[in-house]
């Protein structure tokens, strides 16, 4: 596959399998965004703490943190060089970055959070979610993140990381998905495709597409009452379940990132997949005949964010390496790795002002944002954003399935 395609690929499946790391390859420096400052600065206070006047900078760091990532969340250079943007916060924050990264699996990140210490984590919502309800992430003092506001409001506000009036996480990378169907095999596909197709189908291996199937339910049974898709009564819960039951044998596969979604059209066989819409993107981009079924009403997206651990041994770094992967720079070089939209708009037209490589890399990233329509308000206000579901229905009456009811039923559907 040439051009974004193998770009894409690239990005997002050429990641080292190392747990851990330290010590980073050479990077380049950009001229707009730079990298934290390693001088001295105000006293951090405990993360969380009030103070008056609210301090504006953190502190000294401390020398080195540990930060828990998804593949291809915080390069370091080992795939492609030039993709270094946790070598350039390390140069320009004194800080030195241990990276470990989860196993392969759909709770690879929920069980990493749970075997050591860390510093700074990048939490899906249903990892977000957790470490607010154990107090095991830091309220956040957003006024030590200067691009912080630059991050726009709907995305700061999201209910996954943000409770009771306090911020726990930083948005970071955000994708929704879109129910797609090869259009040399089928004249047109329904918006339940995914659920009533005789297959193949693909399907995103995770808990949390089952509130994809609630959604579908949501029209073709309106008197279940769904409302929230991630926020389920055991009712609903088992209509959903049973709904993804129906054809889980009729030539169903799974992807786990971007790459595999993309090949399931350019070389599995694939008739319709519930992906990404930069999947269509590079699919076309290869000739594919992909087509987009229109959902006429809301789709499910997600928000990744980066989190303090509530006993962060390095709390300035790791508020100096929040701070650094908020800003245009490197918010370019993700969404360019990982075929996600960015948190900071500003990455959708950063200029590196550096090499032929650096420029096609902004390039695909301005690909990327244009996809998930980074600015379309319309297309964002149909969205719903995902929590991490909860007994008490994310605060409202009733009771409801929570996240360990979802994560039994998905690993009962996929064996």
């Amino acid at each position: 596959m040439a051009g974004a395609a193998a770009m894409l690929l690239a990005g997002c499946g050429a990641v080292s399998s190392a747990s851990e790391r330290t010590g980073v390859a050479p990077s380049r420096t950009g001229p707009t965004s730079p990298a934290p400052s390693a001088s001295p600065s105000p006293a951090t206070p405990a993360p969380g703490a009030s103070a008056t006047p609210r301090p504006t900078a953190p502190g000294r760091g401390e020398g080195a943190l540990t930060v828990l990532a998804g593949r291809g969340y915080a390069e370091y250079g080992a795939s492609d060089s030039a993709v270094n943007w946790v070598g350039e916060f390390e140069r320009g924050s004194g800080c030195k970055v241990n990276l470990r990264y989860p196993q392969p699996g759909t709770d690879g990140m929920d069980k990493l959070v749970s075997q050591g210490a860390f510093d700074v984590v990048s939490a899906p919502p249903e990892v977000a979610g957790r470490l607010i309800a154990e107090r095991k992430a830091a309220p956040l003092t957003t006024s030590l993140l200067p691009y912080y506001q630059q991050i726009p409001e709907w995305l700061r506000d999201q209910r996954a990381f943000t409770s009771g009036g306090k911020v726990y996480g930083v948005p970071y990378l955000w994708g929704y998905h879109l129910t797609l169907y090869d259009a040399g095999a089928l004249s047109r596909a329904p918006q339940d495709a995914p659920y009533s197709d005789r297959g193949p189908v693909m399907l995103r291996d995770s808990p949390m597409s089952i509130a994809d199937a609630a959604l579908v339910l949501k029209k073709r049974r309106p008197a279940l009452g769904v409302e929230d898709p991630f926020q389920l009564t055991r009712q609903q819960f088992d209509a959903a379940v049973s709904l993804l039951a129906e054809k889980k044998d009729a030539g169903r596969s799974y992807w786990t990132n971007p790459v595999e979604a993309v090949q399931g059209f350019t070389g599995g066989g694939v008739r319709v997949e519930r992906a990404l819409p930069y999947t269509l993107a590079v699919a076309g981009g290869a000739g594919r005949q992909v087509k987009a079924v229109d959902e006429r009403g809301t789709t499910t997206g997600w928000v990744d964010s980066w989190m303090i651990s509530a006993q962060a041994a390095a709390p300035n770094c790791a508020y100096r390496w929040i701070d650094w992967v908020s800003s245009a720079k490197p918010q370019q070089q993700a969404a360019a790795w990982n075929g996600l939209a960015p948190a900071n708009p500003r990455a959708c037209s950063y200029d590196p002002k550096g090499t032929a490589g650096q420029a096609a890399r902004a390039a695909l990233a301005a690909r990327v944002c244009d996809a998930y329509g980074v600015d379309d308000d319309a297309r964002i206000a149909k969205i719903d954003f995902a929590v991490r579901p909860s007994k008490d229905c994310g605060g409202r009456d009733g009771e409801c399935t929570d996240y360990a009811d979802w994560a039994a039923a998905w690993q009962r559907l996929v064996g």
